[in-house]
């Protein structure tokens, strides 16, 4: 029998501490939660909102997003299915983006459209259709999400650099840090936290430390309107992280994230997993 499969029977708590002790060498605590992790861990089981599955799929937060700050900060989407093999590609542009709804790390980008291969990207779109995201970190807003196909405009600045993310930390309906992650497309990114005035923390990241005496950060465009649309679109929320884009000095909306490396994050540096646990009110 699966092992796997049998996974899917153990109760989300008893679940959640064993995978927590085997990860992180130590046990979760979950009566009181002290660490960043572990309070993530208590919000998968104690704040579940039924706005949160809407919130969580790919295609549904567009609505979502559009209702909140307006639909000038959603990519457009050029087509949604149920399956592959619905998906006419001599209709579609020469670049594109294709993607799960109901998962993270499904994403395949087409740069051009006579070079991508669809075999592989069947084999991949397919074996996502069939698979539950919650059941491996128990990441309660994908749960119910319907499994669907997204195709959306692919994004790049106009000069043909790669776009950056910003992935703002906002605890309680405050954004409070921005997380850069740059050179993705080196397949060596880099992560570094500025503050709300764009002051690196040096101290926050292990790249940080390493760079942060020789990294100069140029004015970022939008940063503060960036950190406004955050906050929109975190209110009411205990934590969330909210990823977004900006294209050529146009913000876009990327997706929500409500567990960062599900709760299991070995490498966030002890300050910062001290700041950000104490910036994160459970009651």
């Amino acid at each position: 029998m699966n092992v796997n499969w049998l996974k899917r029977f153990i109760p989300d708590k008893m679940y959640l501490k064993i995978k927590y002790k085997r990860i992180m060498k130590k046990k979760l605590n979950l009566k009181n939660p002290i660490t960043f992790n572990e309070k993530l861990q208590w919000l998968k089981l104690y704040d579940r909102k039924s706005k949160y599955t809407k919130m969580v799929d790919k295609y549904e937060v567009k609505n979502y997003v559009k209702s909140i700050i307006g639909e000038k900060y959603v990519i457009p989407t050029i087509g949604v299915f149920d399956r592959f093999d619905d998906i006419d590609f001599t209709k579609l542009p020469d670049s594109f983006v294709i993607k799960c709804t109901h998962d993270s790390g499904s994403a395949i980008v087409c740069k051009e459209k006579n070079k991508f291969d669809i075999q592989n990207a069947r084999k991949k779109i397919t074996r996502a259709l069939n698979t539950n995201f919650f059941y491996f970190g128990r990441e309660w807003p994908y749960k119910n999400v319907v499994p669907k196909i997204l195709i959306e405009n692919y994004m790049e600045n106009s000069d043909g650099t790669a776009i950056c993310d910003y992935k703002f930390y906002c605890f309680n309906g405050k954004a409070q840090y921005v997380m850069l992650c740059t050179e993705r497309e080196t397949g060596h990114p880099k992560f570094f936290f500025l503050d709300r005035n764009g002051i690196l923390m040096k101290d926050f990241t292990k790249d940080g430390k390493k760079y942060g005496q020789s990294l100069r950060i140029e004015h970022i465009e939008n940063l503060e309107q960036m950190f406004r649309i955050a906050e929109k679109l975190s209110k009411d929320i205990k934590f969330i992280r909210v990823d977004l884009y900006n294209v050529n000095n146009r913000i876009y909306f990327s997706e929500f994230t409500f567990y960062p490396s599900s709760g299991f994050d070995k490498n966030r540096l002890e300050i910062t997993d001290k700041i950000f646990s104490e910036k994160l009110n459970l009651l």
